[in-house]
């Protein structure tokens, strides 16, 4: 029996959430301090709903990571493979939060610890005791982040171990846009299950800069012009299993590589804030498909998981547990 049921991969950091609710960035007061980025707030989430989570991320030598640790551990997630990296620091996002639409938020990465991870790092992780694997496109986005993220999913695919990838576009992080369509394909045949939204899965087919539009306040959430479907078959068509089309308030969808679709009703709620909302998801769905759940099932706690994140403040501070998600669920009817 494996010691961990997910070892995630990727980048961690300190999230300053705005507490003015609806004030315009410049007319902020103040922050609060929560922990976030796309696979820590998995692992956090697939351990609050109750199963055993590891976490491979990077911390600089710095008060920042403490407080990453501490609360890592506060929650149970296993950090003893996280490393320090000398010379780097963790990372950190600001956060302004005006309803329902508009989330600016500014990514402060630069010279940053998760990116430095190592082939070594990933050697000292537990990859081969754990059931499943999660990475995400922005450990693609960097060397030797780069490098360990796919030496990663190469190990687990090797040792039998599910991965799941999710594909965490922030178009910021790259010095190219369509540089992160050629890692997300370049990884996808080590994938079993990949998770994004529809702009996501298009910018992993983006090949023409004439295709992306980027507003000034939406640098890390562009928009991507293409054919969705032709997207969704080129995604799929590089080898993974299943890929899990997150749709917000539609719900979700999940394509089969052997050409089956499957909706998944949404659970309708007001917006508070939508950041978090989409690895709330992914912890939902991740823990019904290591749990044997059917896809619809599965893709269903996924959005109920997400339903509850974007009434909360922030994000892995804010992921439910599973007695939260049953409340939840029956108050609208049950599964």
């Amino acid at each position: 029996m494996k010691t961990y049921d997910m070892l995630a991969i990727g980048r961690s950091s300190l999230d300053l959430y705005a507490n003015d609710i609806g004030a315009p960035f410049a007319e902020i007061k103040s922050f609060g301090a929560f922990v976030g980025g796309c696979p820590t707030n998995i692992s956090v989430g697939i351990q609050r709903l109750g199963l055993r989570a590891a976490l491979l991320t990077a911390v600089g030598e710095d008060p920042v990571g403490e407080f990453l640790l501490k609360f890592l551990k506060d929650e149970g997630v296993e950090t003893q493979f996280i490393p320090h990296k000398p010379g780097r620091r963790t990372s950190a996002v600001v956060l302004g939060i005006e309803p329902p639409d508009r989330f600016p938020l500014i990514y402060y990465r630069d010279n940053c610890a998760d990116i430095a991870l190592t082939i070594d790092d990933v050697l000292a992780s537990p990859i081969a005791d754990s059931r499943a694997t999660l990475v995400s496109g922005t450990g693609l986005s960097r060397e030797p982040s780069r490098s360990a993220t796919l030496y990663a999913i190469e190990q687990a695919k090797a040792s039998g171990t599910q991965v799941f990838l999710d594909l965490d576009f922030r178009a910021d992080q790259w010095h190219d846009p369509r540089a992160f369509g050629v890692g997300i394909r370049s990884a996808l045949r080590y994938v079993d299950i990949a998770i994004g939204t529809e702009e996501e899965i298009k910018a992993a087919t983006l090949t023409n800069l004439s295709q992306l539009t980027i507003e000034h306040s939406q640098i890390s959430n562009p928009t991507i012009e293409g054919d969705i479907s032709v997207a969704i078959e080129t995604l799929l068509s590089a080898g993974p299993e299943a890929l899990i089309v997150k749709r917000g308030s539609e719900g979700a969808d999940v394509y089969l590589a052997k050409g089956e679709v499957i909706h998944a009703e949404p659970f309708p709620v007001d917006v508070y804030n939508t950041l978090g909302a989409g690895d709330a998801f992914a912890s939902g769905f991740i823990y019904g498909n290591l749990r044997g759940w059917s896809w619809e099932k599965s893709a269903r706690l996924g959005n109920a998981t997400g339903a509850i994140v974007v009434t909360r403040h922030g994000c892995a501070n804010f992921m439910p547990t599973m007695s939260e998600v049953n409340a939840f669920v029956a108050q609208r009817g049950g599964w």
